[in-house]
């Protein structure tokens, strides 16, 4: 890459931390011997699958926070790992709630087959060659159960990647002999370039999924990063669920006022009413205090994509967790038209905005992008790349910490 000097540009300064909220360089694992050289501070590394589980938390045992609040000043501190499961996956876990019909909950056998015909929409009578080459589907409370110990041992883990997906096919099982021939640099388990079955995940299989990694979130008091294509509405209406009965009580001026005027009785400071503080004055929606909640305390919406319309619902004063908005060049940038995220990135608070590179590789190329897509919205927002990398940094550290 050209120097910013020789490109036309201010000097980049990489001193002030820049966080990447959402990767995935172990997606090709010779890369990450390069993460102590990058010029980014930290790279939130989600794991999306049975074959990068592992990864992710070997490379955050190698490279990881171990303490949130001086991180910075450590140069072998450079990884916030996130495990969860991508609704591209979500197929190849299979619900064993008691109402799966291809689950033998006696003897725990599955019918494969009949799993698949019921997750997959369009799969039938003629599919099933196909359907019995797919892998053995993972019992969703197995999942689960691995996740939890995971974040159990790296206690400032989030939960990620998840989300749902209307647009997505499954990818053809791979053919006679091309497994032999795949490219070995590549973590196993994703599409590597083949081509599209005509096989879709069924919205409710993907939302069962999604729902059950938000609540272990909310368990957790863990930080999610929510992946959403063609899904907004639907991703809004599964939180609207976990948030009922416990919205926060949106207050005029002039009930704060009277509220403050009281004997004293309940003396809770402003933010600690409206964040639904109990009589004890215990904040609930911390994770690290309280009941567990239901619903994740804080939530990113990865390389968001949607109109600036919805950000109204995300962003109500009710809204009892912190939503964050994260963007990427991969994602949002390499369109023909950016008006549209152009038009959401003015529309967002300062404090909720991330950036993120979406790679599936360490380095330089990471690096490029995220400098890339830090200028761009520090331009859009009028911010100089100083004030705009602070603030960035702050917003990633409240979206991964609560802080």
């Amino acid at each position: 890459m050209a120097s910013d000097e020789s490109a036309g540009y201010d000097p980049f300064p990489w001193h002030l931390n820049v966080h990447d909220a959402h990767c995935h360089p172990t997606d090709t694992v010779a890369s990450l011997d390069s993460i102590p050289e990058m010029g980014a501070k930290v790279l939130t590394i989600m794991a999306t699958r049975p074959e990068d589980q592992a990864l992710v938390a070997d490379t955050a045992s190698r490279f990881g926070i171990q303490n949130k609040v001086d991180y910075s000043a450590d140069r072998s501190q450079r990884v916030l790992p996130s495990f969860g499961w991508h609704p591209w996956f979500s197929h190849k876990l299979i619900a064993d709630d008691g109402d799966c019909e291809s689950l033998d909950n006696k003897n725990g056998r599955v019918d494969k087959v009949a799993h698949y015909k019921n997750v997959l929409s369009g799969a039938g009578e003629g599919d099933e060659e196909f359907l019995s080459a797919l892998p053995d589907p993972i019992p969703l409370s197995r999942f689960l159960s691995d996740t939890e110990s995971r974040l159990r041992n790296f206690p400032l883990a989030l939960i990620g990647e998840v989300g749902l997906d209307r647009a997505f096919r499954i990818p053809i099982n791979w053919l006679p002999g091309e497994l032999e021939s795949r490219d070995s640099d590549y973590t196993p388990g994703a599409r590597e370039g083949r081509k599209l079955s005509p096989y879709r995940v069924q919205l409710g299989h993907q939302k069962k999924v999604l729902k059950a990694q938000l609540q272990l979130a909310g368990k957790m008091g863990r930080a999610v990063s929510v992946h959403s294509v063609q899904a907004h509405g639907a991703v809004f209406e599964i939180l609207e669920e976990l948030w009922k009965g416990r919205k926060k009580e949106v207050l005029s001026k002039s009930e704060k006022k009277r509220r403050k005027s009281v004997d004293g009785a309940h003396r809770l400071d402003e933010q600690e009413v409206e964040r639904g503080a109990d009589a004890n004055g215990t904040i609930k929606q911390n994770g690290g205090r309280g009941e567990p909640l239901p619903y994740p305390p804080r939530i990113c919406m990865h390389s968001y994509s949607g109109p600036p319309d919805p950000l109204k619902q995300f962003l109500h004063p009710s809204i009892p967790a912190d939503i964050f908005f994260s963007f990427s060049n991969v994602i949002n940038f390499s369109g023909p038209n950016p008006d549209k995220v152009e038009a959401v990135i003015k529309a967002l608070p300062d404090d909720r905005i991330l950036v993120e590179s979406d790679l599936h590789t360490a380095g330089p190329r990471m690096d490029e992008l995220l400098e890339d897509v830090v200028r761009r919205i520090c331009d859009l927002r009028g911010w100089t790349l100083e004030d705009g990398i602070t603030q960035l940094g702050k917003n990633w550290r409240g979206f991964a910490f609560g802080a």
